[in-house]
């Protein structure tokens, strides 16, 4: 080997290009008013829960073409938390944040998803700030 020639091992093939940055989405702090939870005043009444979400991309191209189309709409990923949090009422958190997160990633083709939702002001009767539940899925 010439003295100006570098030794390329396995995994080190320059292809020229650079790898996909990988890209994860949050949203924190969606404050929606609910009608969820185990007791019947819970359900009808209803009460204000708070979201955060964080998902992965599996492909988002706006990475290199830094356009709008080519990535996630915050607002659309806000509408579509709101509808499933809203559409129906679900007795626990759990099965909330499970029909949230499912709904992410079937229609942001997200490779994973986690959910959390807050109850700020939960029906117990000892002082509590605030009761979550998150729950993560990905694709298998």
């Amino acid at each position: 080997m010439d003295e100006h020639e570098e030794s390329i091992g396995p995994g080190d093939e320059d292809d020229g290009e650079s790898p996909e940055p990988a890209v994860a989405v949050e949203i924190s702090g969606l404050s929606l008013y609910t009608r969820h939870g185990v007791g019947e005043a819970e359900r009808e009444v209803g009460q204000r829960l708070v979201f955060d979400l964080s998902f992965e991309l599996d492909e988002c191209d706006a990475t290199v073409t830094d356009r709008l189309e080519d990535t996630i709409d915050y607002a659309d990923v806000c509408e579509q938390v709101a509808l499933a949090a809203q559409e129906r009422s679900y007795r626990t958190l759990e099965r909330l944040c499970s029909a949230i997160a499912d709904r992410v990633m079937d229609r942001y083709g997200a490779g994973s998803v986690s959910v959390r939702a807050t109850k700020p002001e939960p029906p117990i009767p000892l002082p509590v700030d605030e009761v979550s539940v998150e729950v993560w899925k990905e694709r298998g």
